[in-house]
């Protein structure tokens, strides 16, 4: 992305998590603004702001400007025709008598000067001027508000700096604040001012406001290091109407002495409290990157707004989907520019299905006949699950993968994607052929275009791929018993597998529409075959947190499981009862499924689950202590190892290690830490429901019990035979 983004840092946004997500999401400033800060709190600002990130931080200086003082009760309606007074000395506002800050404004207004208060919500004339201050006649009444802009439709002579900005320019110089914002620039020598406070080495971006600056605007500019237009404040000094006009013209003539423009008010105004943008606001910004501006700058809808990473996610989106070109590909989804969840692993969305070939490859094709595992894949490669393959690997990727993790391209890989057959069941098939794959019933599900038919060598690929070539290992019996050749080429999905779960198996490509309409960008995926738990939603709520993650994708393992496994219609009716009775916070989780089945791969498959979760729009994923464990075969460690062998993948783990209840603190911690650790076994849960044996509301919630007892009541089973 190659704009800048300033965000604006307030009430609504002051704090770790929004700072945070504001700096994951590409701002590349954050902006103190003086006029609503307090001289005593500065310091401390810096600091929190510097406390959760390296993003620098900007003293916007409050400038040549004129505001309402304190009014008691915040806000006051001023009604036409009244006569108010205007003292220099402090007094209690209220909407007979009011300050104006600086406090010396009064000695400045002569009689008959006009004051538009409040972006002309109220218009007042000046009608006696004397020492102790002015009176006011209002002109047009309305409400305003404490600290607000004020504009006398007089030039007024004021200094640059106020004390404050002065006094608030050392604490930064001391704390090594670079970026200053000079507001209200009037003259080139106002800049030369601002250095001289914060440091020859600073940068300054002056701000264009009034009308002495867009007059002034060549020599500030040269002076400057940037600019920034305001046009909030422009317009209070030239006609909502010239704003457009003025905007390209003062961007023209910054660029032409080679300084950065931004601009800043009113782009998403609306977002203040609204999730979303209007349509003219989204012109607008695409409007003024057109003009050619070096960066956009977000003020109230960061700084009080009620949705500041909603506003900080649409600007990178516009930016983006302005900057983006075409990214259409036939074996691909069409790529959404603007998305920002984390892209695709390989970069692009597979998607290789192709429904229309159904009747050819039901009635012209030679057919081979493949299992229910081997279908599930083909649909998993085709949806774009296991992208970036689109198709069974080849021998080189295979040995690729077994040998260093990776695809022969370089991109991090794990686990190898076969295809495994009998030469018998091939029948005469060959390379270049083009088969139908069909089920136990006849019924074809895919096409394959073979590539490759290359011999299972067992004894040379056991055991980099299991770490073992014991035959009690239950992937290593699958391997020596599937076919004796590895079949490779490109599938297409000519039909989908009928599931009776199919309202839970969401494509990636509609995850990633859910969860962006959902206007979420950073996600936390969870893999699981269980039914809902204290301590499984224990860790999902922890990740949630510690990840400052928008939402939780809870994809429950739906394919064929092993004898005592939960099935997977209570797994996903457990979860979905939780959802019911809002047991997770509102608006942060989507229950969806995976339909896959065990690969008894242990670190492998680890690493597999979270790069399919990538895909699926997943930016962090949660590995557990024995995360798709097989018996004792792996080490509970040996996930995490190739996580952190493997490094960036484009998914971040979030490790767990065995979490027990601590029933001293009524609390889960991990085991090590618990004081009186109660161990936590699902086998023995299965067994006390079996036995209508209550188990205690710290390990499983009672709404949950009670489900999965009324499915064995009613004569409905609730784990694999």
């Amino acid at each position: 992305m190659s704009k800048d983004i300033f965000c604006t840092l307030g009430p609504a946004s002051m704090n770790g998590h929004v700072i945070g997500r504001l700096a994951e999401l590409g701002a590349t400033l954050f902006r103190i603004n003086l006029s609503h800060t307090a001289l005593a709190d500065v310091s401390d600002v810096i600091d929190t702001i510097r406390s959760h990130t390296d993003v620098p931080v900007c003293l916007d200086t409050e400038g040549a400007q004129v505001r309402t003082g304190a009014f008691v009760d915040g806000k006051v309606m001023i009604a036409e025709n009244e006569i108010i007074q205007i003292p220099r000395a402090r007094a209690p506002g209220n909407a007979r008598c009011f300050n104006l800050y600086p406090a010396y404004i009064p000695d400045e207004l002569e009689i008959g000067d006009f004051i538009s208060i409040d972006f002309n919500a109220v218009l007042v004339q000046v009608i006696e001027a004397g020492a102790e201050g002015v009176a006011v006649r209002v002109l047009n009444g309305g409400e305003i508000g404490s600290n607000k802009a004020v504009t006398v439709e007089r030039a007024l002579t004021m200094p640059p700096l106020t004390e404050k900005d002065i006094a608030a320019l050392k604490i930064g110089r001391d704390k090594g604040i670079d970026h200053v914002a000079l507001s209200f620039a009037n003259f080139p020598s106002d800049v030369d001012e601002i250095r001289r406070h914060a440091g020859d080495a600073a940068r300054v971006i002056s701000k264009i406001e009034c009308r002495n600056g867009v007059e002034n605007l060549e020599e500030i500019a040269t002076r400057s290091d940037a600019i920034l237009i305001d046009r909030g404040d422009l317009s209070r000094e030239f006609p909502v109407e010239h704003i457009p006009a003025l905007q390209k013209q003062i961007t023209r003539r910054t660029k032409a002495v080679e300084r950065k423009v931004y601009v800043a008010t009113n782009l998403l105004e609306s977002m203040i409290v609204a999730p979303a943008p209007t349509r003219a606001e989204v012109n607008d910004v695409h409007n003024t990157l057109l003009d050619g501006v070096d960066g956009l700058v977000l003020a109230a809808e960061t700084a009080i707004g009620a949705y500041p990473i909603a506003c900080a996610s649409m600007i990178v989106k516009l930016i983006r989907s302005f900057e983006a070109g075409s990214t259409l590909t036939p074996d691909h989804y069409v790529a959404d520019p603007a998305s920002l969840l984390v892209e695709p692993h390989g970069g692009n969305l597979v998607h290789r299905e192709a429904l229309a070939m159904a009747p050819e490859a039901d009635t012209q094709l030679p057919r081979v006949r493949v299992s229910d595992l081997a279908l599930m894949d083909c649909q998993q490669i085709a949806l774009g699950t296991f992208s970036p393959l689109i198709g069974f690997m080849d021998s080189a990727a295979l040995e690729s993968v077994l040998a260093t993790h990776r695809l022969p391209d370089g991109t991090v890989w794990t686990l190898p994607i076969t295809l495994q057959l009998s030469r018998q069941a091939l029948g005469g098939a060959g390379v270049g052929d083009r088969v139908a794959l069909e089920n136990a019933a006849g019924v074809v599900y895919a096409v394959l275009d073979i590539s490759e038919i290359f011999p299972l060598e067992f004894e040379r690929i056991v055991q980099p791929w299991f770490g073992t070539d014991s035959m009690d290992h239950p992937g290593v019996a699958g391997l020596a018993g599937r076919g004796d050749v590895f079949v490779a080429g490109a599938v297409t999905l000519v039909r989908r597998l009928t599931s009776e779960y199919r309202q839970f198996e969401l494509t990636p490509a509609q995850t990633r529409f859910l969860f962006t309409r959902k206007g979420w960008s950073r996600v936390v995926g969870f893999h699981t075959r269980n039914v809902a738990h204290r301590v499984h939603e224990h860790i999902q709520l922890a990740a949630l947190e510690g990840t400052r993650a928008d939402g939780l994708y809870i994809s429950p393992v739906i394919g064929p499981r092993k004898q005592g496994d939960f099935l997977p219609g209570p797994i996903l009716k457990s979860y979905q009862i939780m959802l019911d009775f809002h047991l997770y916070p509102a608006g942060k989780v989507v229950l969806g499924s995976f339909a896959t089945y065990p690969r008894y791969s242990g670190p492998r498959e680890a690493v597999f689950t979270a790069l399919c979760r990538k895909n699926i729009g997943c930016s962090h994923f949660i590995v557990g202590r024995d995360h798709t464990g097989v018996g004792d075969f792996y080490q509970p460690e040996e996930s995490r190892a190739l996580f952190e062998q493997l490094g960036d993948i484009g998914v971040a783990p979030v490790f767990f290690d065995e979490i027990a209840y601590d029933s001293a603190t009524d609390a889960y911690v991990p085991a090590s830490e618990a004081r009186v650790p109660t161990a936590i076994s699902g086998s023995k849960a299965r067994q006390a429901i079996a036995r209508n044996e209550p188990l205690p509301e710290w390990f499983m919630r009672d709404i949950i019990q009670d489900y999965l007892r009324a499915e064995i009541a009613a004569g409905r089973p609730i784990v694999s035979a």
